[in-house]
């Protein structure tokens, strides 16, 4: 029989745990500052394109990418009107947005996520039948939704 040392506190695996955590947290930010490296070149290119003459639309060149849908047809406004009809007073769009990633489980420190959730939540309000949704400013002047 072998002796297999064991922990109460489960702190051997909390700590790799977390050494796991704070590695996938480097990798996404190495991720997200080659992306923002690339961009750049892109852009470069572009301008050294115009540069040399070329007028051709560049935006057709760009190779067909998978469409990642979020929210099915009609859901986002479904989950916008249900958080507003529960709040009982009335949200800015971030508002409406932070609790929407809450009740989905998505991830809330992803900010670029996040302020297109706030924009399409925006659009989403402004797009509603007449009647449905009030549009007021609160007192430091933000755009606050009701229904």
């Amino acid at each position: 029989m072998t002796d297999r040392a064991r922990t109460e506190t489960f702190e051997h695996t909390i700590s790799g745990l977390l050494s796991k955590r704070a590695d996938l947290l480097g990798e996404a930010q190495q991720l997200r500052d080659r992306i923002a490296a690339i961009k750049n070149d892109i852009d470069a290119l572009d301008r050294t394109l115009n540069v040399l003459g070329y007028d051709g639309d560049l935006d057709t060149q760009m190779p067909r990418q998978k469409r990642h849908v979020l929210f099915g047809r009609g859901e986002l406004s479904r989950q916008v009107f249900q958080i507003l009809r529960e709040s009982g007073e009335p949200l800015t769009s971030r508002q409406i947005a932070q609790e929407i990633v809450s009740m989905s489980g998505m991830d809330s420190r992803d900010r670029k996520f996040i302020t297109d959730l706030v924009k399409r939540v925006g659009k989403a309000l402004r797009q509603s039948p007449a009647g449905g949704v009030r549009k007021a400013t609160d007192e430091r002047g933000n755009v606050v939704w009701s229904v």
